[in-house]
């Protein structure tokens, strides 16, 4: 019997519930756990399999170039960060209204930490999320205008809760790039989607670097009606070596593991892997 129902299984593709059938059986079998209480360990052995393996697909989803996180984020290092404020922003209540997080200051101050910790919290609350350099989001959005696919990938960014766009800077832009991005900024705007944005350019300087007034005006009244601006100052986290925020191999495990173990429920079906 026991080899048809790891048959079953693999026909339902129910591998987490395989995965401890022989160990749940062979302890009912020895303590007479009543049938319900059997049911109900293997449906959350095969519920945990696949709350793990969501999360796991999420994260590599979210392309996070680094495996940083907001608990080995050196606060003590920078005192121009509000560790509160951002600890308060992990709680992902900004994300759930639909606010946008600005993070302005020079290179290496720790915006980019910021912004990688807070997607990955994202990830691992059950939300969709994608981090981007705004140079390749800008040369992706550029080259959507020669296949004729640029509706598809707005479309695909703004099924996204969340996006980070790292490095929004002293880019060359071509008109096609500005106009581009700023479909995109409206299109989440009206959406009710959550962007967070890096930058080293505060926010007067984005004329210059758009070029074109009116579409600044515009993309400023979107961006800031709904957002929270921190600013960052002090030394670059880069002086001293081994100074950028990590985590190991085996607490990223460990911290997958522990989401994917406790019941996560995403506010609407696009925050759903």
């Amino acid at each position: 019997m026991r080899e048809r129902l790891k048959a079953l299984l693999g026909q339902m593709r129910w591998s987490g519930m395989a995965a401890v059938l022989d160990e749940e059986l062979d302890l009912a079998e020895r303590q007479g756990t009543p049938v319900p209480e059997v049911l109900f360990r293997l449906l959350g052995a095969e519920d945990a399999a696949r709350r793990e393996k969501s999360l796991a697909y999420r994260l590599s989803q979210a392309h996070l170039p680094w495996p940083w996180t907001l608990q080995s984020f050196p606060f003590a290092r920078q005192p121009s960060v509000n560790k509160t404020q951002v600890m308060t922003l992990a709680g992902l209540e900004f994300l759930r209204r639909g606010e946008n997080v600005l993070l302005i200051g020079p290179p290496g101050t720790g915006k980019s930490g910021i912004a990688v910790g807070l997607l990955r919290e994202a990830c691992l609350n059950g939300y969709r999320a994608r981090f981007y350099t705004a140079q390749a989001l800008l040369d992706a959005l550029y080259a959507s205008l020669a296949d004729r696919s640029t509706v598809a990938l707005l479309n695909q960014l703004c099924r996204m809760p969340l996006i980070a766009i790292d490095e929004l800077g002293y880019l060359n832009l071509k008109p096609e790039q500005v106009n581009a991005f700023f479909r995109l900024m409206d299109q989440r705007y009206s959406l009710g989607l959550s962007t967070l944005i890096t930058t080293n350019l505060d926010l007067p300087d984005w004329y210059e670097l758009f070029q074109r007034k009116p579409l600044v005006d515009a993309l400023l009244d979107r961006l800031q009606h709904r957002c929270i601006i921190l600013r960052l100052s002090g030394p670059s986290l880069r002086s001293e070596p081994g100074s950028a925020p990590t985590i190991t191999a085996a607490a990223s495990v460990a911290a997958a593991k522990r989401s994917a173990s406790r019941s996560i429920a995403p506010t609407n079906e696009s925050a759903a892997s």
